[in-house]
This record gives structure tokens, C-alpha cells and sequence, in this order.
């Protein structure tokens, strides 16, 4: 049994969001919670909120027990990249990518 929380369209980029995910891949869900709350990222927010609403689905929709819990799967993907232009010297023009995220949180209870 599993828990699948998704964020998408995150206006953050998929490689900053990458190393937070490196840091709570594989651990329990409360210190996976601890790690997002004490790092300084700018990642973490939107993690936070994910990994609560991942727990939460696990509670109430698959009736999991949420002490038991560790972030089997995490992964983030490119979304839509917003293109900028910023204007610079000499009629030129500087290009600027926006990029986006999909984030998704997979959760799984220890097997006894």
C-alpha cells in the first residue's frame, strides 16, 4: 500500500528541488518533516506542504499508520518554463528561463 501526493507547476527549478529530495529519499516520514523544517532552502516549503498532504492521504484515504511511514519514492520533473527577455546593451537581448516543477512524494509503510 502506498501514498501519492502530487505538486505541480512548482515556480521553482527541478535541480534545486533535487537536492532537498536527496536529503529525505529513504527516511521515516517524521525526520523526512524535521529535515524539510531545518533546512535552509528555498525548496522546502513546497516540500513541507507535500510530504504533510502525502501523510494526510496516507491517514484518511488508505487508513495507514502515520508513525509507520518513510518516503519510499521522490522525484521532480520539468514543468513549463516560462520565457522571459531582459533587454541589455547594444539592442541586445538576454535571455531568461522561468522554469517550473512536478514534484511527487510516494509513501509506504514499513513491512513487519
Amino acid at each position: 500500500m502506498e501514498s501519492r501526493a502530487t505538486a505541480k507547476y512548482v515556480r521553482i527549478s527541478p535541480r534545486k528541488v533535487q537536492i532537498v529530495l536527496d536529503l529525505i529519499r529513504k527516511q521515516p516520514a517524521d525526520k523526512a518533516m524535521a529535515i524539510l523544517r531545518h533546512t535552509p532552502k528555498a525548496a522546502c516549503e513546497p516540500l513541507e506542504k507535500l510530504l504533510k498532504s502525502a501523510m494526510a492521504n496516507a491517514e484518511n484515504n488508505h487508513n495507514m499508520d502515520v508513525g509507520n511511514l518513510y518516503v519510499a519514492e521522490c522525484y521532480a520533473g520539468a514543468g513549463p518554463i516560462l520565457k522571459r527577455i531582459r533587454p541589455r546593451a547594444h539592442g541586445r537581448a538576454y535571455h531568461i528561463y522561468k522554469r517550473t516543477s512536478h514534484i511527487t512524494l510516494v509513501l509506504k509503510e514499513y513491512e513487519d
